[in-house]
């Protein structure tokens, strides 16, 4: 009898262990899961755990504190890696892929009393689950401000007559490119803002965009830059994780083509070291900062975690030797402007849609099943996006949830691919 109440015991503080706050599985010692759709040799996963290094500092943690599952699908192995962290003792688990988010959400239900957090997710705040959580960085910022790099690179070359009629389409502008992953708002909320950060000191130009149907494929995203280089792009700028791109650019730029690139995530100067003018990056240190702070002092986490320049969240990386002269007084002055408050990406006087301006514009924030006829999951509001202060009309970007949401088809812009 004794020997079966010892059992009973035993399971209920095996299953309480599971759904307490603070319970390890040796100790109470807290301990952090985090999960990654690559490793330290892909970019976007890099910059997270150079990110999660800062913030074990900062926060004196032992590293043993953190516990990686490295590249996980975006399939159902990554609910097998929460539940193993979840074992090990995890109170906190954050996946940085946005496709991880349903799997995420799928565990949190099961774990009431684990925090969990989807970066660059985009429905925990109407999922109905507290301790479901949402985090990305306004990097759109800084996709803005490597426009500018970018802008006065072209401005450079054309005065100094190296733009030649294959740089130019149709109407006489010269063409940029860029290398997307997918056709989310989230790439389309990049390239635009690197569009017009480029416009903002050259105005005449436009943009075609090669998708790779994937965040990490070096081969892909290399033989897109190839296609835009050869159609006579000067620029080719990025939303995909890997050093294909610079790479391929760096290769045709020493065999003659003009052509330079505007990376992501990190610097690409060791791939392109004359090719490559800086990369826009997000500085994770801020986000894991924070969230572990919150997760030590036993405190809520932020549903809707987006911050930008003036909280130091995003950044342009080294400029490369081939910028033009002046670039970095240009980038400084964007960079104040942005800590200020007085520069707004997607200033609605400054593009245009099918030749119209946009006075307002309502965005839906459901989240649907698009497998399944766009079935809504979760029931969001409809709101207009469009926000005016003072004598300045913008598109209210990453404010009303953190990923980001500007879905607007500009003027300018063309699809190659779609």
């Amino acid at each position: 009898m004794k020997k079966s109440l010892l059992i009973v015991l035993t399971v209920f503080a095996m299953v309480f262990c599971l759904t307490a706050t603070g319970c390890t599985k040796d100790d109470d010692t807290l301990k952090i899961g985090i999960i990654l759709v690559g490793d330290e040799t892909e970019g976007y996963s890099k910059a997270h755990m150079d990110g999660i290094s800062e913030a074990i500092t900062a926060n004196g943690l032992e590293e043993n504190q953190v516990i990686y599952k490295k590249r996980v699908a975006e399939d159902s192995t990554c609910a097998d890696a929460a539940e193993d962290l979840i074992s090990a003792g995890c109170t906190l688990i954050i996946s940085n892929s946005y496709s991880h988010q349903d799997y995420i959400y799928s565990v949190a239900k099961k774990y009431p009393n684990v925090t969990f957090v989807a970066a660059t997710g985009d429905y925990a705040a109407i999922s109905g689950l507290s301790n479901f959580k949402n985090a990305f960085t306004n990097v759109y910022e800084s996709r803005y401000v490597s426009g500018i790099v970018a802008g006065m690179k072209i401005a450079e070359l054309d005065a100094a007559g190296k733009i030649t009629s294959a740089n130019l389409d149709a109407d006489g502008k010269v063409k940029v490119g860029y290398v997307g992953a997918f056709t989310y708002a989230e790439v389309i909320s990049g390239y635009t803002a690197f569009f017009l950060g480029i416009q903002s000191v050259y105005a005449n130009v436009s943009m075609e965009v090669q998708f790779t149907d994937s965040w990490f494929n070096i081969d892909k995203e290399a033989a897109a830059a190839e296609v835009l280089v050869n159609d006579g792009c000067v620029i080719i700028g990025q939303h995909a994780d890997s050093t294909g791109a610079p790479s391929k650019v760096q290769q045709l730029l020493s065999n003659g083509k003009v052509c330079y690139s505007i990376g992501y995530n990190v610097d690409m100067l060791g791939v392109a070291n004359e090719a490559a003018l800086t990369s826009a990056t997000n500085v994770w240190g801020k986000y894991y900062t924070y969230a572990f702070k919150q997760a030590i002092a036993g405190e809520e986490i932020d549903t809707d975690w987006a911050k930008g320049y003036a909280d130091g969240a995003v950044a342009i990386t080294t400029l490369g030797s081939s910028c033009a002269a002046g670039t970095a007084a240009k980038v400084s002055e964007a960079e104040d402007a942005f800590k200020a408050g007085t520069l707004h990406v997607f200033d609605v006087s400054k593009f245009t849609v099918g030749g119209e301006k946009i006075t307002s514009h309502d965005f839906d924030f459901s989240y649907r099943d698009w497998s399944n006829g766009g079935k809504v999951v979760f029931q969001g509001e409809t709101k207009n996006v469009i926000k005016t202060s003072g004598s300045v009309s913008y598109f209210e970007e990453s404010t009303l949830r953190s990923a980001p949401y500007f879905d607007l088809k500009i003027d300018g812009i063309i699809w190659l691919n779609k």
